[in-house]
């Protein structure tokens, strides 16, 4: 179709003489409804505009012709990046799905000023015979710098700040790389002592955030896409997500979560931080609603925070206060999945980058220099589940070499076995603060091994040889029982499927249609009570 004809087409659908309706603000998120009520529609805005298919060319006349400045396209989810003006206007189109902010996204990590022991890898009991060799994890983070607890393990790095270019790797922050050593430092600088949970996985850098833990939720988007898209030529298994924003709209509508749900069904396992915005900034009260963007993505494995308390013993773990809770805020899904160690974690610091020029106090001694640092915040709690997540596709290959299990299979894997965790007073942790529970690497590892991935095509079947005992585990000088919560409805996890069913029982909590109920408070994302207030305010690194 001739531009001229499908720009008339385009715009043959606005009533030029009459306003735009605000009907059409059902179309924008809530930060831009906000704009709009202000009557600040005239101001330029940076958003997302997400399209139908079959509209894309019609749309891109249409903002050409208004000298909206297009800055990207998103081909995995059919939108642009815009700075456009007169939003009511341009979702007047009918081929005009859904309109976001372009919102500012930044690393999940907080400030500790102790330094504690690392306990992290006999905590989360995993096997050193299992070292994620032959894995491939994608970080979307900072970046990552060079080091010999790298050596050789950089697969390829692409800066998405400055548009995906290919570039030698480095991290001016410095979360990217302390993630990154969660996720499978060897220690060499250590002796050892802070070597990751996965030492032998290979690494895909995608840096989206900028010195400052900063960047766009496009720059993200980007890379996320850039991924799926090259999943088979890259090699990538496992996605980290340390990162997120306040969430401004539904799932079903998050151009963020729609990537996260793509890559998903591609055959990638997203690990997303849940947030760090368990406390309300002004009273400091624990509260619930506050998992961040993508950690509400159904399909992500949403990761919350909680402590070892310096010991490898289960029995004394408890959650921490920053740690996001469930359900997510718009569709009142629970979340998160399962939570790991994300408290004053010991791990590489970037020496260019600002947190480790910035923070001396945080700086680790390893074996000749300080070359680590310590931090906290459910953007490491997600770094050590990663590093399970490539344990378990390992132990997974060793007997299923052939076929890989479907990220929703991994997730279960990992739900199964995982650790109920308690208060002080003895009582459990609702399912919306831990999820199914504490990661478990053992048991999730013995589980893996136990599937047999094989006909019919997409079924998983399960040795039920498990041992030892298949509902406990040996950690710490305790035997710790197996939460065993996971119900998916009732469908069977096949392969790059999102299995989802329409009720989810989850320990007491129970998801239907788009109320979590638990006990008899329904917490549906109200703005009253212990509902998290979101803000700007970082989260301090109080437990």
């Amino acid at each position: 179709m001739a531009l001229a004809t499908t720009l008339a087409a385009s715009v043959a659908g606005l009533d030029a003489h009459n306003a735009p309706s605000r009907d059409n603000s059902r179309k924008l998120d809530a930060h831009l409804k906000q704009v709009v009520e202000r009557n600040d529609d005239a101001t330029p805005q940076r958003v997302i505009v997400q399209v139908d298919r079959d509209a894309l060319e019609s749309v891109s006349a249409l903002l050409e012709s208004r000298g909206d400045k297009l800055i990207r396209y998103h081909a995995g989810i059919g939108a642009f990046t815009v700075r456009s003006k007169r939003l009511l206007e341009l979702a007047e189109h009918p081929g005009v799905k859904s309109i976001s902010v372009d919102a500012p996204v930044g690393a999940l990590q907080t400030i500790a000023p102790q330094v504690t022991e690392q306990v992290v890898r006999d905590s989360v009991s995993v096997s050193g015979a299992w070292t994620g060799a032959g894995v491939r994890v994608a970080l979307i983070d900072s970046g990552l710098e060079p080091s010999a607890d790298f050596t050789g393990r950089i697969s390829a790095f692409y800066d998405f700040t400055h548009g995906g270019i290919a570039a030698a790797p480095y991290d001016d922050y410095g979360h990217g790389t302390h993630v990154a050593g969660l996720i499978g430092s060897s220690g060499a600088l250590s002796n050892g002592a802070y070597a990751g949970i996965a030492p032998g996985v290979q690494f895909v850098v995608l840096k989206a955030l900028d010195s400052t833990g900063g960047g766009y939720t496009s720059d993200v988007i980007n890379a996320i896409e850039f991924a799926t898209t090259n999943r088979a030529a890259l090699g990538i298994d496992v996605m980290n997500l340390s990162l997120g924003h306040a969430p401004y709209e539904s799932a079903a509508t998050d151009p963020l979560v729609q990537a996260v749900e793509a890559a998903v069904r591609a055959g990638i396992v997203v690990v997303a931080s849940a947030g760090n915005y368990g406390r309300n900034p002004t009273t400091n009260i624990v509260g619930y609603g506050g998992i961040a963007s993508p950690g509400n993505a159904p399909s992500a494995l949403t990761v919350g925070s909680y402590m070892t308390q310096d010991t490898v013993r289960r029995s004394d773990d408890r959650m921490n206060g920053f740690s996001s809770r469930g359900p997510s805020y718009y569709d009142a899904f629970a979340k998160p999945d399962i939570v790991a160690p994300g408290y004053r974690l010991i791990s590489n610091g970037a020496k260019q980058g600002m947190l480790y020029q910035s923070y001396p106090t945080l700086r680790v001694m390893g074996t000749t220099s300080y070359d680590y640092l310590t931090l906290s915040g459910t953007s490491m709690a997600a770094g050590v589940t990663t590093g399970v997540v490539a344990q378990i596709i390992q132990a997974n290959r060793s007997t299923n070499p052939t076929r890989a299990l479907p990220p929703n299979a991994i997730k279960a894997v990992l739900h199964h076995p995982a650790l109920r965790l308690r208060d002080d007073a003895g009582a459990e942790y609702d399912a919306l603060t831990q999820g199914a529970g504490a990661i478990n690497g053992d048991g999730a590892i013995r589980f893996a091994r136990s599937i047999i991935n094989s006909s019919p095509v997409g079924a998983a079947w399960l040795d039920m040889s498990l041992s030892p005992d298949p509902g406990s585990s040996f950690i710490g000088g305790e035997t710790v029982v197996w939460g065993n919560t996971v119900v998916w409805g009732n469908d069977v996890v096949s392969d790059n499927t999102v299995v989802w069913g329409n009720t989810v029982v989850w320990g007491n909590a129970v998801l239907q249609g788009n109320t979590v109920v638990w006990g008899n408070n329904d917490l549906t994302g109200s703005t009253t009570g212990n509902t998290t207030l979101w803000g700007n305010t970082l989260v301090n690194a109080q437990p």
